[in-house]
């Protein structure tokens, strides 16, 4: 059964003078983003392959969960486009568990999209873990998937 856990980059600087793509984290989103790494480590949940977007803070945030997996950093997932995550993750040839690590609001609506529920707010650091019936990520589509849990830095 595939998995995908889609996740919101940690909490990053204020974009003052900074471009937004090259904002980094800040001390309390690398201790989030190091946490979920444990957490997922800690549930089974250690992703096969990531795609990543290119900006700092969540390339920073991926780094931080110090997962190994093949990565793909994916300019894509930076448009901030809910479909256009949904076609990426439709494109990916077969992991068992998949991690996208992207920015709000488009991961909030992918969650929503996929499994027809979400949770009220998605913070930073805040992780969707959703279960797909049996077959390729070809076969994602728009309601298919079952939100097995949510995990945010204050759970």
């Amino acid at each position: 059964m595939p998995t995908l856990i889609v996740l919101r980059h940690a909490k990053a600087e204020a974009g003052l003078g900074i471009p937004d793509i090259d904002r980094k984290l800040t001390d309390r989103g690398r201790r989030d983003a190091a946490a979920a790494g444990d957490w997922l480590r800690a549930n089974g949940l250690v992703p096969e392959r990531v795609l990543c977007s290119p900006a700092a803070r969540t390339r920073e945030t991926l780094a931080r969960l110090a997962l190994d997996a093949e990565t793909a950093f994916e300019p894509g997932i930076y448009d901030n486009d809910p479909d256009g995550l949904r076609t990426l993750v439709s494109e990916t040839p077969g992991a068992g568990t998949l991690l996208l690590v992207g920015h709000n609001p488009s991961v909030h609506h992918l969650v929503h999209d996929l499994t027809g529920q979400a949770p009220d707010s998605f913070p930073t650091c805040g992780l969707a873990v959703i279960d797909f019936p049996p077959g390729d990520w070809a076969d994602v589509r728009t309601g298919l998937g079952t939100l097995r849990t949510v995990h945010t830095p204050k759970d």
